[in-house]
């Protein structure tokens, strides 16, 4: 293994080893930033994580900009053992933020500063540490929200403003035996339902799991549903967890970067399962079983997956380019290294007249992009190999970076 990969491999096994704190390790407040006379215009929350010796710690900073020369000072940030994230509906001046099995609500002073409230825990639903991604807490009302839980494979509802657990929904159906269930980095709120993409891999190995499906819940009435895709024995796919509606109204949906990563690793393995693009119909909460396409058809055969929907109604896929790895891609190559590294071209995708086409200002960034809003723009994550994350420019396609964060960020939020 060369230099460049061990780089990239310490950085990929930080991505699914990091974990929640203990449940009584909370959040620790430091003193809050000084702020400017007066409320801020904008502010926003970023969490980045930090590995030393093994040991994660996560630190929430809330900031009134996001364009800076220097990296983002952490210095009056809230501290948090292991993984934490921040997650809250957009622009109410407030956040919350996980512990262990309790998530933690913070309230902004006029002066922008974060105040510690309510604390509201999942441990009686059986959840032991909240893991993952941001976006598994949906917000449906000021006194209603979503949390999808892997480990318990069940929604749980409850209250962001009395905090407190209201009830909690299985889909037990969708676990598979000798499998890791995942959820979408980016799920979807369309026909009055919120639409929870789910990819399955082996426990063991790095291939993928031939299986494909979506978890449909009806917020008026808290109902969901595990609707699965029927393969034909022609249509060879997985790990299909991200997805964009498209102008039709339908769902289309693709496999994951890692997928991507994976196929890349054994696509001379006959038996290897393609990079996807499917679609589902929110309507009648179907698969269209007429609709397969293989992703390598658009990209002259390299490993492409996650459609993102970016700014301006644009539809983006992201394309593996061996030239930007800079390392030959053997069979023993590790796919989250592949995933993790800035090694992905943005392509342009017509979901109408599928067809993709290279966005040439864009930079190669790593495949497993998270993308945030933020007031009139949107902003991608690259994460370096000098254990720094870049928010950067997606609104204008130049790829500009906006802000540097020490540590890995994976989540975000305006909150003001």
């Amino acid at each position: 293994m060369t230099l460049r990969s061990v780089r990239w491999l310490a950085l990929a096994l930080a991505l699914p080893l990091a974990t929640a704190c203990g449940d009584d390790d909370e959040p620790t407040p430091q003193n809050p930033e000084p702020q400017n006379p007066g409320t801020p215009a904008s502010q926003y929350a970023i969490v980045t994580q930090t590995t030393v010796d093994g040991t994660s710690t996560s630190y929430i900073a809330v900031t009134d900009t996001l364009d800076r020369t220097e990296t983002l000072p952490l210095t009056n940030a809230i501290e948090v053992k292991g993984r934490a994230l921040v997650f809250g509906p957009p622009k109410k001046d407030h956040f919350f933020v996980n512990s262990g099995a309790s998530v933690i609500r913070y309230n902004l002073t006029e002066a922008g500063a974060p105040q510690k409230g309510e604390t509201v825990s999942f441990q009686g639903r059986g959840v032991t540490e909240i893991t993952e991604y941001q976006h598994q807490f949906r917000f449906i009302s000021e006194t209603k929200a979503y949390f999808f839980d892997g480990s318990t494979t069940q929604l749980i509802v409850w209250n962001p403003t009395a905090m407190t657990v209201t009830n909690a929904v299985s889909f037990a159906d969708a676990k598979l035996d000798n499998t890791v269930l995942s959820f979408s980095s980016q799920p979807l709120e369309t026909a009055n339902k919120v639409i929870m993409p789910l990819g399955w891999r082996p426990s063991t190995g790095t291939t993928l799991t031939r299986q494909a499906g979506v978890l449909v819940v009806d917020p008026a009435t808290d109902s969901l549903k595990f609707v699965k895709k029927n393969f034909k024995e022609t249509e060879n796919c997985g790990y299909v967890r991200d997805g964009v509606v498209g102008a039709d109204g339908k769902i289309y949906l693709s496999t994951e970067a890692y997928g991507a990563a994976s196929y890349r690793v054994h696509k001379d393995d006959p038996a290897m399962l393609k990079p996807c693009l499917l679609r589902f119909d929110p309507q009648t909460d179907s698969f269209d079983d007429t609709y397969f396409v293989d992703l390598t058809t658009l990209t002259n055969g390299a490993a492409a997956g996650s459609v993102l929907q970016g700014p301006g109604g644009k539809t983006y896929l992201r394309v593996f380019d061996d030239a930007s790895y800079g390392s030959p891609v053997t069979k023993d190559s590790i796919p989250r290294v592949l995933a993790s590294a800035p090694a992905w071209k943005w392509w342009n995708i017509q979901l109408d007249t599928l067809t993709a086409t290279p966005v040439a200002s864009l930079p190669a960034a790593m495949g497993s992009t998270f993308l945030f809003p933020a007031g009139n723009r949107v902003l991608f994550t690259n994460f370096t190999s000098n254990s720094q994350t870049e928010l950067r420019e997606l609104t204008d396609e130049s790829g500009k970076v906006a802000t540097v964060t020490p540590g890995r960020t994976f989540s975000f939020l305006q909150v003001r």
